[in-house]
């Protein structure tokens, strides 16, 4: 593939945030990919922060990582659910992440002793990091989602290299906007001068959009459509309505119903090579009409953003959980429990409990309390990195009798430390050296025979992605099995633990996992261990 052939689309988003650029970029790269194309998708985000490792659930949502360790948007994890890819840290950028490659450069004299400066040098690293995740892959197409809104000073800089590379390569670049349509209920008329401004804003940074996906409570109508061709300058059939839907992965087949897919190709100058939507359309068809539920609780504290529920904080859970759920043909109903007020006697309502992963000592004894009535009720139990920990520790307190055993990253004074930092963890820790400075990212890990595990992955040798320090001490491993706990899956060296789990004469599913399977875990191939979660669950129901 050559580099002149290469097309890019970026996606901006207009009038406010969270509108939905993420799911539309991958959207877009999904009805691209079923139209023969080779595609990958890239994310910038414009804060100042070099990744997302060190930013709080609450205030960014969840952090996903990458098999090469990356710590990024969640947006990465939609581009990788859709379009079936596994991606790296060249399909993502921030502000910070990009000063600091010019400024190394200008340090190597890479620059050969010119003046640099704010422009043209920071977008030219933009394109070429987005020449270079293209190249990786020889992609055709190139999706990028640009973080924030237009209009706001953190993201002129990535606009500016939109329009750098509209001037090179006229004919290969193509701007979608992603922009809100209040819907006013006294009325009950979606309302399109916002989206006029967010145009105008473009325009003010010299772009023109050629494609407005129209998001809005409803579908939005022909007026609506010619109001906004007309005021923005795009032709009708370029505004794309983009209304409320209860599955994400209805996006590309709503996409489709307004021939998004053959607007892309007309204005790229590009021909269709085929056009097979059937395994997704099945996809979305399945989750539409299921109607058997299933009932699982999330118990964390990660859900609090002043008096609303922030659900991004473990949105690559909910979509795994998704997944598992729509393959068994049931419709899941997932409810949040705050560890901090938790009502321990309401898990009896639920098919299965979640624990996930999360950082420090905040609402620990109400995850440990729900842990320990899931395993003695007997209610399916899946434990994500920290609920693996939280679930070893009260193994160990309940079980195996060490009365005050706990992690140490909540209390370093515990005389049973049975999950405790390993030794190169706690070099880092004194140097206060945080940003991406976890075990991060894909490590092996070896199956044990006749487990749970096993059964649910099939095979001897899997691979997984982790984000944590904190490990179980091996010190205690013995111990606890000697009590019944079950190590199942463990790294090759067999010094960490990767899968902790009770036998199924104990527990039909009492599984925990220090890695986190949700991030490999995609529509159309549910992960293994949410699969094998809810077939027990609706089993027990």
């Amino acid at each position: 593939m050559s580099k002149k052939s290469l097309k890019y689309i970026f996606v901006a988003g207009g009038v406010m945030s969270g509108v939905g650029k993420g799911v539309a970029a991958a959207s877009i790269g999904k009805i691209l990919q079923a139209r023969g194309y080779e595609v990958t998708a890239l994310k910038i985000d414009p804060y100042v922060n070099v990744d997302a490792g060190t930013m709080n659930p609450t205030e960014h949502g969840e952090v996903f990582v990458l098999d090469d360790g990356t710590e990024c948007d969640q947006d990465m994890g939609n581009y990788e659910r859709f379009l079936g890819r596994d991606l790296t840290g060249a399909n993502y950028m921030t502000t910070g992440s990009v000063y600091l490659s010019v400024i190394q450069k200008e340090r190597n004299l890479e620059y050969d002793g010119k003046c640099v400066e704010v422009v043209p040098h920071i977008p030219l690293e933009v394109i070429e990091r987005i020449n270079r995740a293209a190249a990786k892959i020889r992609a055709e197409v190139v999706i990028v989602e640009i973080g924030g809104t237009v209009g706001e000073y953190q993201n002129i800089l990535f606009l500016e290299a939109v329009r750098m590379l509209k001037l090179k390569k006229p004919g290969d670049v193509l701007l979608a906007l992603v922009s809100y349509l209040p819907l006013l209920s006294k009325d009950g008329e979606l309302k399109t001068k916002p989206t006029q401004y967010a145009v105008r804003s473009l325009n003010a940074a010299g772009l023109q959009p050629d494609i407005i996906l129209a998001r809005a409570a409803a579908p939005i109508d022909k007026k609506r459509k010619d109001k906004i061709a007309f005021n923005c300058n795009v032709r009708e059939e370029d505004v794309i309505s983009a209304p409320d839907i209860e599955s994400i992965y209805e996006i590309p087949v709503n996409f489709e119903k307004d021939n998004l897919s053959g607007i892309i190709l007309e204005k790229l100058g590009l021909k269709s090579k085929k056009k097979d939507m059937r395994r997704w359309m099945r996809l979305a068809r399945s989750m539409r009409l299921s109607s058997r539920k299933i009932k699982i609780g999330i118990v964390g504290k990660y859900f609090g953003t002043g008096d609303f529920i922030l659900a991004d904080s473990y949105i690559s859970v909910i979509e795994a959980i998704k997944h598992a759920a729509y393959a068994a043909g049931r419709k899941p109903e997932i409810e949040w429990l705050n560890a901090e007020r938790l009502d321990i006697k309401k898990l009896k309502d639920y098919d299965g409990i979640i624990v996930p992963g999360g950082f420090g000592g905040r609402g620990v004894e109400g995850k440990i309390s729900a842990i320990r009535y899931c395993r003695e009720k007997k209610i399916p139990f899946l434990g994500l990195c920290y609920g693996m920990q939280l679930a070893v520790v009260e193994f160990a307190r309940n079980v195996a009798k060490f009365k005050r055993a706990h992690t140490t990253e909540v209390n370093p004074q515990t005389p049973h430390p049975v999950i405790d930092l390993i030794s190169d963890q706690k070099e880092i820790l004194d140097k206060k050296r945080y940003g991406g400075s976890m075990r991060l990212g894909a490590y092996p890990a070896v199956l044990q025979k006749g487990t749970i595990a096993y059964s649910a992955y099939r095979q001897h040798l899997i691979s997984e992605r982790h984000r944590h320090r904190y490990e179980v001490n091996p010190v205690y491993i013995k111990k606890l099995e000697k009590g019944g706990l079950i190590f199942s899956g463990f790294s090759p060296d067999k010094k960490l633990m990767e899968i902790a789990e009770l036998p199924k004469s104990v527990h039909p599913f009492f599984v925990g996992s220090q890695f986190h399977p949700e991030f490999k875990s995609r529509p159309l191939s549910p992960h293994s261990l949410f699969a094998e979660f809810v077939r027990v669950a609706i089993m027990r129901k």
